[in-house]
């Protein structure tokens, strides 16, 4: 306000402007010519940017590095809304926004000199105290590229072919590495989008010219996320990125930063394939050519190194998988890429653990259906970490419930693989057969059973086909399934689990009786009581076994009377034959309804079941005087109840 007022100085502006160059020390004198001369401009009694021009000269006198910066920021700040930018004032001729930007790139040059000679300034003890104030100060430099995004008249052609050119120009050859990725990142965060854009390539061959220790994947991630939100904004700004070749540039870039800096890390590179990866997402989702491309890129880079230890890098490699089933919301998408797998074979047995329950998690919450053997193929695969043993020497370190939890899921997943065509669905089921069988004896009481049920629900559905039909191709028949299921029930019986396999084999001997298929059903029994004699030896196993037994027994209507009298009577021996009384008094009661079926004529043997009765009634009897000698009293007559109840 005190020099506007000429009446309190009683001196021209022209004058004050020269006399102020004449005071004693070179700060002070430059600080006032540099709040005269905006003064001096705001008076248009000369030219703005002959001013601009006079000013940002003179400040060359400071070159003390803290001295100089705060100058020219007050110089900057001074001179920010007296630019001769378009509808300003102070426009003149036509050139006037590039002496504008003239000027404001003059000041961020010498700026940025000042700035980097700053680490120069003290003992190498103190290196640490100024990179310190150096990070602190590093706003006043970057202001300049902020006032060059404010002026209007700054357009994309100026940009492409001034400002960005001379802004890097200083970027790149200050060879400071804070300066460097600042600098970078202030470009990509000030100017719009479009202009990025446009600039791409431009702007991406300075990245592999920066200095080696520079955080180059952090610019590039951020420059990629600008985009990427660029590209989300609007659906009508998605052909400029097909036209500039945006991926092909930016892949290319990623691939050229990796190579220059050799000493870059493992996690650092594929951090990189990342954030390509989410821009290729968001701005190209119907291209998975590119999806693959980025895969295979990561798959190049990782070739020839031992798996990955690195928690971080390990981390980034589950994101990088995980980032097609989030957007495609889909695993059969993530089937068809053909790196995918790849990639997973750089992880460790426990990440691969890892991504294989993300992908399953994937497929249940968006109740993803896998159709075909081939998919079923690669699927499994893929979480071949969690159904067979990777590393032999993880096995001894499994945690027990971890291990349930894990196979739970397996089991899960093998409900979701369906067909409608019976003979793809077989193709399925012997797909997922050869998979689980490698799986060892600890995983096979967890997915054999998924397996037998699916092979059920196909067996049903071939009920009403003949089981002769020769074609081209064998079709697919009940009887060809139920070889296959007595196959496999077969090898979880010899891994410690019969009393499960006993189970199965009850359950496939009632879907051949709805088949009515009475020799296979006959097999399924003969296999159970096998089970039951050689491997079941624990007398209460024992018990629920018999009872299975019998129950089934008696849902069969297949059988004619030969066969059934076999497994009849085998039932009854059996049941005279359990350790304690209460338990063969039960199962011989039990047993009497396999000589009564109301809903089968010629099953009414009143005779036999009133032999089991009475048989039942005799033990009932035996167990009540083994009580009272041991116990000194009479036993309880709830045996005698339960007969009555029959």
């Amino acid at each position: 306000m005190f020099f506007k007022d000429e009446s309190r100085h009683g001196v021209s502006i022209v004058d004050l402007y020269e006399l102020v160059q004449h005071a004693g020390n070179i700060l002070p004198r430059l600080y006032l010519l540099c709040t005269v001369g905006s003064v001096y401009i705001k008076s248009k009694e000369a030219p703005a940017k002959d001013v601009l021009k006079d000013l940002v000269e003179m400040c060359r006198g400071v070159q003390h590095p803290v001295r100089g910066l705060f100058l020219r920021s007050y110089l900057a700040q001074a001179s920010r809304d007296k630019l001769l930018d378009l509808g300003s004032k102070y426009e003149g001729a036509e050139d006037t926004v590039m002496d504008a930007v003239e000027f404001v790139l003059q000041n961020f040059t010498e700026m940025n000199k000042l700035w980097v000679r700053m680490q120069h300034q003290g003992p190498v003890w103190v290196k640490e105290k100024l990179e310190k104030e150096r990070s602190e100060l590093r706003d006043l430099v970057g202001k300049n590229l902020h006032v060059l995004s404010q002026i209007e008249g700054v357009d994309l052609a100026i940009y492409r072919d001034t400002v960005l050119p001379r802004v890097l120009e200083q970027v790149v050859n200050c060879k400071d590495e804070l300066a460097q990725y600042y600098l970078m990142d202030c470009i990509i965060q000030v100017f719009p989008d479009e202009y990025h854009l446009q600039t791409l390539e431009t702007l991406l061959g300075a990245c592999p010219q920066l200095q080696p220790t520079v955080d180059v994947k952090t610019v590039l991630s951020r420059l990629m996320a600008r985009l990427s939100n660029y590209a989300a904004s609007s659906v009508d700004v998605l052909p400029e990125f097909l036209q500039v070749e945006a991926f092909a540039k930016l892949s290319s870039a990623i691939g050229k930063v990796i190579e220059a800096q050799v000493d870059m890390p493992i996690v650092g590179a594929v951090a990189l394939y990342v954030s390509l990866l989410t821009f290729t997402l968001h701005v190209h989702p119907e291209r998975l050519d590119y999806v693959d491309h980025v895969l295979g890129a990561c798959v190049k880079k990782l070739s020839g190194k031992p798996k990955l230890e690195d928690i971080r890098a390990k981390k980034q490699i589950v994101a990088l998988l995980s980032a097609p089933l989030e957007k495609y919301n889909d695993i059969v998408t993530a089937l068809t890429l053909s790196n995918y797998p790849h990639v997973m074979d750089c992880l460790d047995y426990e990440t691969n653990k890892v991504m294989a329950m993300v992908i399953i998690q994937s497929a249940m919450k968006n109740n993803t259906r896998i159709s075909t053997a081939d998919k079923v193929e690669v699927l499994f695969e893929l979480i071949k970490g969690l159904i067979k043993d990777l590393d032999e020497t993880a096995t001894d370190e499994l945690d027990e419930e971890d291990f349930k939890e894990e196979q739970n899921y397996v089991a899960r997943l093998i409900h979701m693989l369906y067909n409608d065509d019976s003979e793809e669905m077989l193709k399925i089921i012997c797909a997922v057969r050869k998979h689980i069988m490698a799986g060892g004896s600890q995983r096979l009481p967890f997915t054999v059973p998924p397996l037998i049920f699916s092979a059920l629900r196909l067996v049903r559905k071939l009920q009403d086909q003949d089981g002769n039909v020769v074609g081209e191709e064998e079709p697919a028949t009940p009887k060809k399934v139920f070889q296959l299921l007595n196959e496999t029930i077969e090898a979880l019986s010899s891994v410690s689990s019969p009393e499960l396999a006993l189970r199965l084999y009850l359950q496939c001997a009632e879907a051949a009786n709805d088949c009515d298929l009475e020799p296979v059903a006959y097999e399924f029994f003969t296999q159970a009581f096998i089970l039951y004699e050689e491997e079941v030896a624990d007398s209460k196993a024992q018990v629920t076994a018999l009872h299975l037994i019998i129950g089934a027994l008696q849902r069969m209507n297949v059988f004619g009377v030969e066969n059934r009298d076999t497994l009849t009577h085998k039932a009854t021996g059996h049941s005279a034959k359990l350790l304690k009384k209460p338990d063969q008094c039960r199962a011989v009661y039990a047993c009497s309804h396999l000589f009564w079926v109301d809903d089968q004529d010629g099953i009414k043997d009143g005779e036999r079941v009133l032999l089991c009765l009475k048989r039942a009634l005799r033990i009932a009897n035996a167990a009540q005087q083994i009580a009272n000698a041991t116990r000194g009293c009479s036993g309880p007559v709830s045996l005698f109840v339960e007969i009555l109840n029959k």
